[in-house]
């Protein structure tokens, strides 16, 4: 008996343990973990023919093989591009906010420079130097079949985590440094979707591993609901908070009864002594 017990108590018996403790853990995460939206894989042409546009309008400043240019104040021309994966050049390039027009604060949302299928083409190419996340695919971008409770959900996340930076109804907002959240009318639920997985700028990156698929598409269902309800009040203003509204008030409603008795004032009966 006190050599059997010897035995179980030996020196490497603990480590065996939880050894097996890590192995089984690893596996259940793996197996049970939200898995991150994907899309197609692209072709070798597709690669070559985005690697070409790359050396022609992006190489300037990213670098010739997307390693980004240092300046010599230790700054850069454009960041490294190795590793942020397809989606944050879909993102940046889809709404045009690259190639960057002029140096500041923040790119602004504007016409693409690039098609469609030429945008596919270079973030093919970016996507095959390093893993990075991925365009999404079409199922998680339809809200159409997004229940109640979706919505629910998706409007808890967006009030908690985005309304800070992006307002209340998403009509963006003021930020330090000259910077600023745009507004989120009329953008494309696949570029949400982007933004939440790349964090573009300021913004925080929301990855699939923390926030699920399923979970964005339930966000971007309620931003697109509540920019699709009429403004039950009149004149929303813009809908960019009490500040906003306070400003036009004073300026539009207080400021028209000044001018009108002035108005009044002048056009009125005179008595003559």
């Amino acid at each position: 008996m006190r050599k059997l017990s010897t035995r179980r108590r030996h020196p490497l018996a603990g480590f065996v343990v939880l050894l097996m403790g890590l192995v089984v853990a690893g596996g259940m995460y793996s197996a049970f973990a939200p898995k991150p939206a994907t899309a197609e894989e692209a072709s070798a042409r597709d690669i070559e023919a985005g690697r070409q546009l790359f050396l022609i309008g992006c190489s300037s400043c990213h670098g010739k093989n997307a390693e980004g240019i240092q300046t010599k104040r230790d700054g850069n021309y454009g960041p490294t591009l190795v590793g942020v994966g397809a989606a944050a050049v879909d993102f940046q390039v889809g709404t045009g906010r690259m190639p960057l027009a002029n140096s500041g604060p923040q790119a602004p949302r504007k016409d693409p420079e690039y098609t469609a299928e030429e945008t596919r083409q270079v973030s093919a190419y970016i996507a095959s130097l390093a893993p990075g996340p991925a365009i999404p695919a079409d199922e998680y971008l339809d809200t159409d079949g997004v229940s109640a409770e979706g919505l629910a959900e998706g409007g808890e996340f967006f009030r908690t985590n985005c309304t800070a930076c992006h307002n209340s109804v998403g009509a963006g907002g003021a930020l330090p440094s000259g910077r600023y959240a745009p507004t989120l009318k009329g953008v494309d639920a696949k570029h949400i979707y982007e933004a939440m997985t790349t964090g573009p700028q300021q913004m925080p990156v929301f990855a699939d591993t923390t926030i699920t698929p399923e979970e964005k598409r339930n966000v971007i269902a309620y931003i697109k609901k509540i920019q699709s309800q009429p403004e039950y009040g009149g004149m929303a203003g813009g809908g960019h908070g009490p500040v906003v509204d306070g400003l036009f008030t004073w300026v539009i409603g207080i400021g028209g009864l000044v001018g009108f008795a002035i108005w009044i004032g002048a056009h009125g009966a005179r008595v003559k002594k």
